[in-house]
């Protein structure tokens, strides 16, 4: 029986098998990525597309998304226009990165006919970069330059690898790369990335005036953002390096407008108003806004940064009391967030030395600054230098003053003596006496705050670190448990060679118990009576460091003498300032007429002294009367006025061509009349160092040494000082050699 159904079942299968069959046989036609035939090239570009490329670009986006998250910015600094690429901050992302690199290369290696082809060469050259594999990621964006049709490809490639360069500071390569993207038809994304990476190129080369032109043809095709906002507050920021505040208020005053994360809207706002005073200076700093800002509950965890502000605008106005004192704010009001902490000591710091000449507390506060300030803060590396020369600067006043004050009890009969040790121990009680009064008063204050914790405001408490009372409180807590214990390994320890701690001391345990308890009902002052054995030893402890023999007097003058000319070294050469210079130096020739340092002393006196000055010739005179042959006087010999024709290089390669052909007087008649006429080149110390070779040739071993000790006096930043120091040892070593 026909069952018609049955047969258009059966039929149905048959062609549904047929297309099965057929579809397979195209997908195996298919497979090849080097075929050029439509089936092939739309398999690969939807395999492509929807598998490898996928992958890798969701897991860039995803570390590119994390990398701007986990990025901290400092809105105090100039912001960089685009966030710089750090394979130390990309860490985190690594496994990302590296699905990135794996998936991209799946595409290279079996879809060569996809069209995503140079789209994945081009995440491969961003992952690599991230990964701070440079070469690699260079060589896969050139290849998209090389091979890709499509220009829009190629754009976001050329886009990035410029970036890369900036990163790796190649800004020709990367003006290169600029050029060429602006004779391009840039799709509108792709104009806002190149206008970006442009922007930032010239940022890091600080052409900041182009800089700030590139983003205002930005800012017209950028939507309402949080990115508009960064970038408008960066051409504010911009704005204010070029000095010119109005246009930079106008681009604070649209931050909050392009929907800014909060920090970014508040800074904007600051930084608005600190122009208002710029441009308004009879106004008030506390009339233009800033007590409404700290008494808004929304900013109640960034006083720390308002008082910062006012602090910069009272030193800009020549107060500095009041700028100390709103630093002084800002570093009491600091809560949770410390970041600003550093920065605010920095400027105290600076203020001390730059404007007051206090360089005692600001080398307190210059400690502070390093100890928080993060490593890799740009400034962090000059700092360091700067805190060095303060340590430096401070130890040799300390020596001057000291030793000034043992020389005077040096001259005091024996009782008078006794009496004025008495008085200093005295004078010693009464100041730590005071100090334990106000000490008390802020443990007080502190468990006072501890009781009233329930009213500490949302913005959470102040760090302990940063809390006067609370650092006393540790303070006096430890002292009293442990004493005056040396910073080291096992300090906890009588025995510091390992083992089982000793036994408790059961008596020292009461006594600590003692002192718990008297701490808790309030500490008593504990005085030292006159007469006492612990007066007597402190008095006799003062007593041994008065210099009361004549050798102790002559090495107290020697570390004053040392000092003196330290001192005036350092006024002259490190802080510029001329009148204490010749100050320090006219003391030390008064004291000292016969110092080994007087020749260096005469000529820096002549320098620095104005040229209507009329004591100035004088120096110059004594110091070529008593010291004809000096270095010195070389160097004020202008005799040879005028600059050769030929430039420095030329003149210092004629001169050492002279010395290398054994015409060694000539070259040294040649280099002194040079060293006079390049005295303010930058390569003076190159060619005092060639004349320290030609003298060591050709007048001995005391000359050479003299002519070494007088370049390290003359350039002491110079590069060639761990080399000169080289050359005295072996001249000092020479020296000890019997004479042929």
């Amino acid at each position: 029986m026909y069952n018609g159904d049955k047969l258009w079942s059966n039929g149905n299968g048959l062609i549904n098998q047929c297309l099965v069959i057929l579809f397979t046989g195209l997908v195996l036609f298919s497979c090849s990525q080097y075929s050029q035939k439509p089936a092939s090239i739309a398999f690969h570009n939807f395999s492509a597309n929807y598998n490898a490329y996928y992958i890798a670009r969701a897991n860039l986006d995803s570390a590119e998304l994390g990398i701007a998250q986990a990025y901290k910015e400092n809105p105090n600094l100039l912001l960089p226009i685009l966030i710089p690429i750090d394979s130390v901050a990309a860490r985190p992302f690594k496994k990302n990165l590296d699905e990135v690199v794996k998936n991209a290369s799946i595409i290279a290696e079996k879809h060569q006919n996809s069209k995503w082809l140079d789209n994945s060469y081009t995440l491969l050259g961003k992952a690599r970069f991230y990964l701070g594999q440079w070469e690699d990621g260079i060589e896969a964006l050139r290849y998209v330059l090389a091979k890709s049709d499509d220009e829009n490809d190629k754009n976001e490639a050329l886009t990035f690898l410029m970036r890369g360069y900036v990163e790796k500071k190649e800004y020709n390569n990367a003006l290169s790369v600029a050029e060429y993207l602006r004779q391009q038809p840039l799709s509108p994304g792709a104009t806002i990335d190149f206008y970006l990476t442009k922007a930032y190129l010239h940022q890091k080369t600080e052409e900041y005036l182009t800089a700030v032109a590139i983003l205002e043809e930005t800012l017209p095709l950028l939507g309402r953002s949080p990115l508009k906002a960064r970038v408008h507050y960066i051409a504010g920021q911009l704005y204010d390096l070029l000095d010119k505040p109005q246009a930079a208020n106008q681009h604070y005053a649209r931050v909050a407008k392009n929907k800014p994360h909060y920090d970014l809207s508040f800074f904007a706002k600051m930084n608005s108003l600190q122009n208002r005073i710029l441009l308004n200076p009879s106004a008030g700093i506390e009339d233009v806004g800033f007590q409404k800002m700290l008494k808004d509950r929304k900013n109640a965890d960034l006083k720390d940064k308002i008082y910062f502000t006012m602090g910069k605008l009272a030193e800009q106005k020549g107060d500095y009391p009041q700028a100390l004192e709103y630093f002084g704010k800002a570093a009491r009001a600091t809560g949770l967030n410390t970041a600003q902490v550093p920065y605010t000591y920095l400027e105290m710091a600076r203020i001390y030395t730059d404007r007051l000449m206090q360089f005692e507390p600001a080398k307190a506060y210059f400690d502070s600054a390093m100890a928080l300030m993060p490593p890799k803060d740009p400034s962090y590396l000059q700092l360091t230098e700067r805190k060095k020369f303060l340590d430096q600067f401070v130890a040799h006043m300390t020596v001057i003053r000291t030793e000034d004050s043992l020389q005077v009890l040096a001259a005091l009969s024996s009782a008078e003596l006794n009496d004025r040790v008495d008085m200093i121990i005295a004078d010693q009680q009464k100041a730590r006496k005071a100090a334990f009064e106000k000490e008390q008063a802020a443990i007080a204050k502190a468990k006072k705050d501890d009781a009233s914790a329930a009213s500490v405001p949302a913005s959470g408490p102040r760090w302990q670190l940063y809390d006067p009372s609370q650092i006393s409180l540790g303070k006096s807590e430890f002292s009293r448990k442990w004493g005056n214990r040396k910073l080291e390994d096992n300090w906890r320890r009588t025995n510091k060679s390992g083992g089982l701690p000793d036994a408790p001391d059961l008596a020292a345990a009461d006594s600590l118990k003692q002192d718990s308890a008297s701490a808790a009902a309030g500490a008593e002052f504990r005085e030292i009576l006159k007469g006492s054995d612990e007066w007597l030893a402190i008095h006799a402890s003062l007593i041994r460091n008065v210099p009361l023999t004549d050798s102790a007097m002559v090495a107290s003058h020697s570390r004053k003498e040392d000092a003196l000319y330290n001192l005036g070294k350092m006024y002259w050469t490190n802080l510029k300032e001329p009148k204490n210079a010749v100050t320090t130096f006219t003391r030390l020739l008064k004291e000292y007429p016969e110092t080994e340092f007087r020749q260096e002393a005469y000529y820096i006196i002549y320098l620095a002294l104005p040229d209507d000055d009329p004591s100035r010739e004088s120096w110059k005179n004594r110091l070529t009367a008593e010291f004809p042959n000096s270095t010195y006087v070389r160097l004020l010999n202008t005799s040879a006025s005028g600059t050769p024709d030929s430039p420095a290089e030329k003149v210092y390669e004629k001169i050492y061509s002279l010395y290398t052909s054994g015409r060694s007087e000539e070259a040294l008649r040649e280099l002194d009349n040079t060293i006079a006429i390049y005295r303010d080149h930058e390569m003076i110390d190159r060619f005092a160092l060639l004349r320290l070779f030609i003298v060591g040739k050709s007048e001995g071993v005391k000359a050479y040494k003299d002519a070494i000790l007088d370049f390290m006096r003359l350039y002491p930043e110079s590069k060639y000082i761990p080399r000169t120091k080289e050359m005295l040892a072996v001249a000092e070593q020479a020296a000890l050699l019997p004479e042929k």
